[in-house]
């Protein structure tokens, strides 16, 4: 399983949400730090779930960090996160 599909099934199955997006917009990194040839550096993620509900947007991006798990998170160089309810 690649880190695209990886993202998307950890986060399907923490939060079920109404909608999920997961992007990788490595390729548009290309010779910038952190970019690695076959991409899978940066992502744009997407996500809308009653999960976030009420929830600050500092909660949101912890949450979806944890469903993630620190390796996962530690091997991406960057995460743009769009959370939502």
């Amino acid at each position: 399983m690649n880190v695209t599909e990886t993202i998307r099934t950890r986060l399907e199955a923490a939060f079920s949400p109404d909608a999920l997006e997961v992007v990788d917009d490595s390729e548009s990194h290309r010779g910038h730090a952190g970019f690695r040839e076959g991409g899978e550096s940066h992502f744009n993620v997407m996500i809308r779930a009653e999960a976030f509900k009420g929830q600050s947007r500092i909660a949101q991006h912890r949450a979806v960090h944890a469903a993630l798990g620190p390796e996962l998170v530690s091997s991406i160089h960057a995460l743009s996160l769009d959370i939502g309810a």
